[in-house]
């Protein structure tokens, strides 16, 4: 019988190298894309180009040129024809949570995960068809869909996730029930269970949480540094985990060469976090002149959403949630004035949750950005800086490569914009005005006749 199976695996082993070969003597032909007559917004610039021509072979930007450029040899290609249109770096969102995105939060508390995750995969798509090509998910159970998305089974955008959000009992990532508490020893609770959130009570837990979600493909880790919205046990004002159990995340995640996020509203809440080596602030809406200053001095990244309160909420009026979200939307005028005032690295995300509604107006959470900013420096933030904090994850970056501009050698992700953005920035609050969507070098859409 043993000679038999060796013989046996040995043909198969012979095969397999064979078929290799002869794959390898049969690439397929190499695709390339060839934008003509487009003018550039290269995602850091406060203009537009002259009328230039783009060639984007596999899924880089091969060539920019203001001269006609010729089909590259051994390449099948495709022209598409700009007529003076915009071409600008694929969108951005530097705060997002696509599994919780969509579905109302009781939905999400009281379902299977299967149908979590099927509403996260429509969310996915709609996401990359408004021009978002990529995303940093900052809690959630995404690394299924991201690795169905990197596969080509579903269509998306590129994911850099943080798996379960790290959180103290009675903290922003605490959604257990009143009547669960207390928590009988080693009881995991639903959240816990599908991987959308990991509490965690010492140094050491914090530690082997951060740990556990770095081995499964984390790019950074997130933790709840303060008093949340969402959540039901925490006032917004209260301050979470101590320098010692924020320091663990951080050393586990610098370990694996990448970082640590935190939501955090209060300066109380951030200036601990920035003391334990803390990477990003995400909101700090309520934060003072001194933080902001120390956020500039230490070099740490504000990731900052437009709260304003001017569109529907997903709580009562009245409600303890609802007051939280007042409070909280108060100081957003003052966040940015901090940011601007400071020069500190600002990304810019719209953290959206439990709303369909909501999420199809993700675009115009960045066009309302003017409110602050010019169309450019809006612009500029959702492409090129928002790039700039991806690559934090260093080498847990899961696609390595230059994002957030037009620029030989940078990933294919473009958006064909019907207008001038820099004159009008309303136009990428409408995915109807992105006549071409294109991730990695393929074409999504194309609207171009």
């Amino acid at each position: 019988m043993r000679p038999y199976m060796m013989t046996g695996l040995g043909a198969f082993i012979a095969f397999a190298v064979g078929f290799a070969q002869l794959a390898r003597g049969q690439d397929p032909q190499a695709t390339a894309v060839i934008f003509e007559d487009v003018r550039i917004f290269n995602g850091t610039s406060d203009r537009l180009s002259e009328p230039s021509n783009v060639l984007v072979l596999g899924n880089r930007i091969a060539t920019l040129s203001r001269d006609p450029i010729p089909d590259p040899p051994d390449a099948s290609v495709t022209r598409i024809a700009g007529g003076g249109r915009t071409l600008m770096p694929g969108l951005i969102d530097a705060h997002t949570h696509i599994m919780f995105a969509t579905l109302p939060q009781h939905v999400i508390l009281s379902s299977d995960a299967g149908y979590i995750s099927v509403a996260a995969t429509k969310a996915a798509k709609d996401m990359l068809m408004r021009g978002f090509t990529s995303i940093r998910d900052l809690g959630g159970p995404v690394f299924g869909l991201k690795r169905g998305i990197d596969q080509g089974l579903v269509v998306g955008p590129r994911i850099w996730p943080a798996g379960a959000f790290i959180s103290q009992s009675g903290g922003h990532g605490d959604f257990r029930l009143a009547n669960e508490l207390p928590a009988p020893p080693g009881y995991f609770s639903f959240s816990e269970r599908i991987g959308a959130a990991a509490i965690a009570d010492s140094p050491d837990t914090v530690r082997q949480r951060a740990r556990e979600q770095l081995a499964l493909g984390a790019s950074q880790i997130k933790l709840m540094a303060g008093g949340g919205v969402a959540s039901s046990f925490d006032p917004l004002d209260v301050t979470q985990y101590t320098v010692a159990e924020l320091r663990a995340a951080v050393e586990a995640a610098e370990n694996w060469g990448t970082y640590v996020a935190v939501h955090a509203y209060t300066p109380r809440a951030v200036r601990q976090a920035i003391e334990a080596g803390v990477k990003c602030i995400d909101h700090g809406h309520l934060l003072d002149e001194a933080t902001a200053r120390l956020m500039a001095e230490q070099g740490v990244w504000w990731s900052l959403q437009p709260f304003t309160g001017d569109g529907p909420s997903a709580f009562a009026e009245g409600s303890p949630n609802r007051l939280k979200q007042l409070q909280m939307f108060s100081g957003t005028d003052q966040a940015y004035a901090l940011a601007k005032r400071h020069k500190i690295k600002t990304a810019w995300g719209t953290d959206i949750l439990f709303s369909a509604e909501t999420s199809a107006k993700q675009g115009q959470q960045l066009a309302k950005m003017v409110r602050w900013y010019s169309p450019a420096g809006a612009l500029k933030m959702a492409t090129a800086d928002n790039a700039e904090l991806l690559a934090l994850s260093g080498p847990r970056s899961p696609y390595p490569g230059k994002l957030g501009v037009v620029a030989e050698g940078a990933l294919a992700d473009l958006l064909l914009v019907d207008g001038d953005p820099l004159v009008n920035i309303d136009l990428v609050a409408d995915p109807a005005h992105f006549l071409v969507i294109m991730k990695d070098g393929v074409v999504y859409k194309n609207l171009v006749q």
